[in-house]
């Protein structure tokens, strides 16, 4: 069973920085789609950024509303991403969740439907 694992979370104040990691455990398959989403207490879950495994080096989505302040990695060897997250401010708490898919197509236009496998969170709090 595919489990993507997250970790990095936290609580910091506004302006500091996170980096958040994401593995899949309990599969050798490597996802061709993986992203990050955040949720934050009533509102939808929304999607923040993707990258697919045969362009690692290529992000496929990033959520620019947020700015230019959240890069995501990826590294196909050992089968994680990553969510450099830069300038936090308190809009930003929420649970971030690491998504993957087989296919590569969520990438492209990533809703939370579309992506099979989902982590279980990681809580990041940002305070003023």
């Amino acid at each position: 069973q595919v489990q993507p694992v997250e970790s990095g979370g936290g609580s910091v104040q506004a302006g500091g920085s996170l980096r958040l990691s994401c593995a899949i455990s309990g599969s050798t398959m490597r996802p061709m789609c993986m992203g990050w989403f955040r949720q934050a207490p009533g509102q939808e879950r929304e999607a923040v950024a993707t990258n697919r495994a045969a362009t690692s080096s290529t992000t496929d989505f990033v959520d620019f509303r947020k700015g230019r302040r959240f890069t995501i990695s990826r590294d196909n060897v050992k089968n994680e991403v990553y969510l450099q997250m830069v300038d936090l401010n308190p809009e930003d708490t929420a649970m971030y969740y690491c998504a993957a898919d087989p296919s590569p197509d969520p990438c492209i236009n990533p809703t939370r439907l579309r992506f099979t496998y989902w982590g279980q969170g990681t809580q990041v709090t940002v305070s003023s």
